[in-house]
C-alpha cells in the first residue's frame, strides 16, 4: 500500500472500518489488539488527510465512533483492488476446489483462535 501513501496499520484500520464502520475507538482497539493511544494516533493520521471521521455516539457522548469519509472512497477501491489482486497472486497455484478448502481451513483457525483468546481473556478476569 505504499504507492497509495498508507502505512500497513493505515491500511488495517481502513479495511477494518470499511466492513466495521461506526465501531468505537475502544472496541477498535481491543478487535485490533493495540493499545487505545495507538489506534487513537492512526486515526488522528488517518483525521487528518480526511479519510475518516469521529463522531460521538448518541447515546453516550465519551464514546466516540468511526466512520469513512467519501474522500477516502476512491483510495478504499483501489485498496481493495490491489488486496484482490495480491490474493490472486498468492493463491495461483491452488486450483478452486483448494482454494475453497483453504478458505474454509484459516476460517476454522480464525475460530478457533478467537474462542481461545476468548477463553483466556475470560480467565485471566477470574
Amino acid at each position: 500500500m505504499a504507492p497509495l501513501g498508507l502505512t500497513r496499520s493505515q491500511w488495517w484500520v481502513l479495511n477494518h472500518l470499511y466492513f466495521n464502520e461506526g465501531i468505537s475507538q475502544t472496541e477498535f482497539a481491543s478487535v485490533l489488539d493495540i493499545e487505545k493511544a495507538t489506534v487513537g494516533r492512526l486515526l488522528d493520521r488517518l483525521e487528518a488527510k480526511g479519510w475518516v471521521a469521529r463522531k460521538s455516539d448518541a447515546q453516550d457522548k465519551r464514546t466516540k465512533r468511526v466512520y469513512l469519509t467519501k474522500k477516502v472512497q476512491p483510495t478504499l477501491q483501489i485498496m481493495r483492488d490491489m488486496a484482490a489482486v495480491t490474493r490472486d497472486e498468492a493463491v495461483r497455484s491452488l486450483n478452486k476446489t483448494e482454494r475453497k478448502q483453504l478458505r474454509n481451513m484459516l476460517k476454522r483457525i480464525r475460530d478457533d483462535l478467537s474462542e481461545v483468546t476468548n477463553t483466556n481473556s475470560t480467565s485471566e478476569l477470574a
